[in-house]
C-alpha cells in the first residue's frame, strides 16, 4: 500500500473526517469534485494551496476505504 502521509484524521478538524494535510479540505470534497467532472487542474486552480499529490492520495485513500469492510466475529 502506498504511503498516505498527506491524509490526516483529527477529531478537532472537520469533525474527524479525512482531510488533506490537516487543512479544512476533506478527501470527500476532492473526490466529489472529481466525480462531478472537475479536472485535477481545475481543483488545483480553485484550491491553490493543494498539490497534485494531494489529489492522487485522496483517490488512493477513497479506494482503500472502499475495500475495507467490517466482518463480525462469530460469537460462541
Amino acid at each position: 500500500m502506498m504511503s498516505m502521509d498527506r491524509i490526516t484524521v483529527d477529531p478537532s478538524v472537520m469533525g474527524g473526517k479525512a482531510c488533506i494535510r490537516g487543512m479544512r479540505v476533506t478527501v470527500g470534497t476532492v473526490v466529489g469534485l472529481l466525480a462531478a467532472g472537475r479536472s485535477a487542474s481545475e481543483i488545483l486552480e480553485a484550491y491553490p494551496y493543494l498539490e497534485a499529490e494531494d489529489i492522487d492520495q485522496s483517490l488512493a485513500y477513497a479506494a482503500w476505504r472502499l475495500e475495507e469492510r467490517e466482518v463480525p466475529l462469530p460469537t460462541s
